[in-house]
């Protein structure tokens, strides 16, 4: 008999490479993908898997208990897996009630669906590093005090509240495992690793091209490269392949007991070096200059300055978390998960996918 999933969040990073993750496990999955009704839905991360004979995908909304509900009833999922939210970490403080509609109150929506309707069905919540905000001590680990710096860190702190509520007043198998940052070839343009990665992709296209300049035997200088504009430099992040991730959860979700874990690399690295990592993947020398917010990353061509990236004050948060480094020996130990892509690995095949699409179009 078929196990019938139910996945959130479906447009996005994690939910289209969790059900591109079952549907090469087993064909005994049969995968719902839920999406927003939206004007212009964007399915270019599920486009390997739309045709599949065992995706669907079905609309709802975690803000609209109704069609929740109705979802949950008429699908009757063995597992819901929820990845739906509003994700962006910088803009929760523009709308922070969107978000903790979506991110605290849409996670009690469906476990109220699920216990009234399918009760026996088994929840994931997704976590966040973000919750543990100002640290008191690395690597963190799930005994770390809850202390977010943002309305998006709060949101998922009071999702994991809710989640143990739930679970231990009416014996659900629902758990909300908590996930440092994790990157890949889907993530969205909006977050900070897909904006450089795509940016050294649209320099080094623009490079190209003064190169060919070069060649021309012109004095003048080059056309204008247009630079990478970043906040803070200097926030370290625990960054892990998304891919990886989903085995861990899928781990997660098929214990005998429910229990929680925390996924995580358990190593530390600053956006500068993810910048001057992914400018070395590109084959685009460079060096710092300058201070605090006159700081740019310089490219020299003979006597004048190229300048790839600059530091623009509208990213900086009101409130910065300036280290997050996980410590993964629980999931390692007791679920026999471990993250298989390397920091290197993982900028390098974003660096290479934004190539390749730069290159593809012009």
């Amino acid at each position: 008999m078929s196990k019938k999933i139910l996945i959130t969040g479906i447009l996005g990073q994690d939910g289209a490479n969790m059900a591109e993750l079952l549907l090469s496990k087993a064909n005994n999955f049969e995968i719902y993908g839920m999406m927003r009704r939206s004007a212009v839905p964007n399915f270019k991360n599920i486009e390997n898997i739309k045709n599949h004979p065992s995706f669907n995908i079905v609309n709802g909304d975690l803000t609209d208990e109704v069609s929740i509900n109705e979802l949950v009833k008429k699908i009757q999922p063995d597992y819901f897996i929820n990845f739906a939210a509003n994700s962006f970490v910088g803009c929760s403080w523009d709308m922070p009630m969107q978000v903790f509609d979506v991110n605290a109150m849409g996670v009690i929506r469906a476990l109220e669906a699920i216990r009234k309707f399918k009760p026996d069905c088994r929840f994931y919540s997704a976590g966040s590093s973000e919750e543990f905000g100002d640290v008191d001590f690395s690597p963190q680990n799930l005994t770390h005090p809850m202390k977010p710096r943002s309305p998006y860190g709060a949101s998922k702190c009071a999702a994991r509240h809710i989640v143990k509520v739930y679970r231990e007043s009416y014996d659900l198998y629902a758990i909300h495992g908590v996930l440092f940052n994790h990157e890949g070839t889907k993530r969205g343009e909006e977050f900070v690793t897909r904006k450089i990665s795509k940016g050294v992709a649209q320099i080094h296209n623009q490079l190209r091209s003064i190169n060919a300049w070069k060649s021309s035997g012109s004095d003048d200088f080059p056309p204008q490269v247009s630079p990478i504009e970043l906040g803070y430099l200097d926030s370290k992040r625990d960054w892990s392949d998304s891919m990886d991730f989903m085995e861990g959860i899928w781990l997660m979700l098929n214990q005998q007991e429910p229990k929680e874990y925390l996924l995580a690399s358990g190593e530390t690295h600053s956006i500068r070096e993810f910048v001057e990592k992914a400018f070395g993947m590109a084959n685009i020398t460079g060096r710092w200059e300058g201070a605090d917010q006159e700081e740019k990353f310089i490219h020299d061509y003979k006597d004048k300055k190229i300048v790839l990236v600059k530091i623009n004050p509208k990213y900086f948060r009101p409130a910065e978390v300036n280290l997050l480094l996980g410590d993964p020996t629980d999931a390692i130990q007791k679920l026999g998960w471990k993250p298989k892509k390397s920091f290197d690995k993982l900028v390098e095949s974003m660096v290479k996918l934004d190539l390749d699409e730069i290159q593809k179009a012009s």
